[in-house]
């Protein structure tokens, strides 16, 4: 499906595996040229060359690390450039319940998460005001319709998340620009695999019994996967969702108690 996507250009963050990776190959399908944005830059080179070019699309990379204290200083190149897609995801915080969490682990994850985006937005809004279309999303969780057990950092963090991309949606609407959250459920990723092993490791119970349970919860039965996820992010960023902002919008094959 044409989504009229061609010649558009997108940064996205957190491209060399998973979601993040499953997103820049679906946006490239669409005619977009990226940037992608990861700490691995050989992993980056090697995503590099699976894009597609088949419609004069050029793709580069910058390798940044989202910890790095220097990171806005690192992303600089991007001020002057007219992007028209911002991707924001970046992995998320160790598991682990919030009693037990040291006070800087949250620091760490508001950084990486909060405070990287607002530096990301600040590089590219100017360009998307200047063309009176822009599209920011947000890949964080369905932690903020209701907080998942064992996930007390991420569980925060998130929701802050939620609420500055809520915030910035008002602010921006009047320019053309959406700005929208995807909250992915258990997609088969790395994270979720370790996740799935932690859990196991605290019950004391395979991670093939942890697995079933957990499909258990969802009313499709199943785990997503990460181009599920990237279809969504691909709609959302194309010109037909363009009455489209401000939103929540759990990919989680329907296990999200709360509308």
């Amino acid at each position: 499906m044409n989504l009229g996507l061609r010649n558009k250009r997108a940064i996205v963050c957190g491209s060399t595996q998973g979601i993040g990776k499953a997103i820049a190959i679906e946006l490239a399908k669409q005619g977009v040229s990226l940037t992608l944005i990861a700490r691995n830059e050989q992993v980056l080179k090697t995503v590099l060359e699976k894009l597609d070019t088949s419609l004069a699309q050029t793709h580069t990379y910058l390798c940044v690390d989202f910890s790095d204290d220097n990171f806005e200083e690192k992303i600089d190149s991007l001020k002057d450039s007219n992007f028209d897609i911002l991707i924001n995801n970046t992995g998320g915080p160790a598991a682990g319940p919030i009693t037990d969490a040291d006070p800087k682990d949250f620091l760490l994850a508001f950084k990486m998460h909060l405070l990287n985006n607002q530096v990301l937005i600040q590089k590219v809004v100017a360009g998307m005001k200047k063309n009176s279309f822009g599209r920011i999303i947000n890949i964080i969780s369905t932690s903020v319709k209701a907080p998942i057990p064992g996930l007390g950092v991420s569980n925060t963090i998130r929701a802050a998340v939620a609420n500055w991309a809520k915030t910035l949606s008002l602010e921006l609407g009047p320019y053309g620009i959406t700005v929208n959250n995807i909250l992915p459920g258990f997609t088969n990723t790395n994270r979720l695999k370790s996740l799935i092993e932690k859990k196991s490791s605290i019950l004391g119970k395979s991670t093939s019994e942890v697995e079933k349970e957990m499909k258990k919860s969802v009313p499709l039965n199943r785990f997503g996967e990460a181009e599920e996820v990237a279809n969504a992010v691909v709609f959302l960023s194309s010109p037909a969702a363009s009455y489209i902002s401000g939103i929540n919008l759990p990919v989680d094959g329907g296990r999200t108690a709360s509308l």
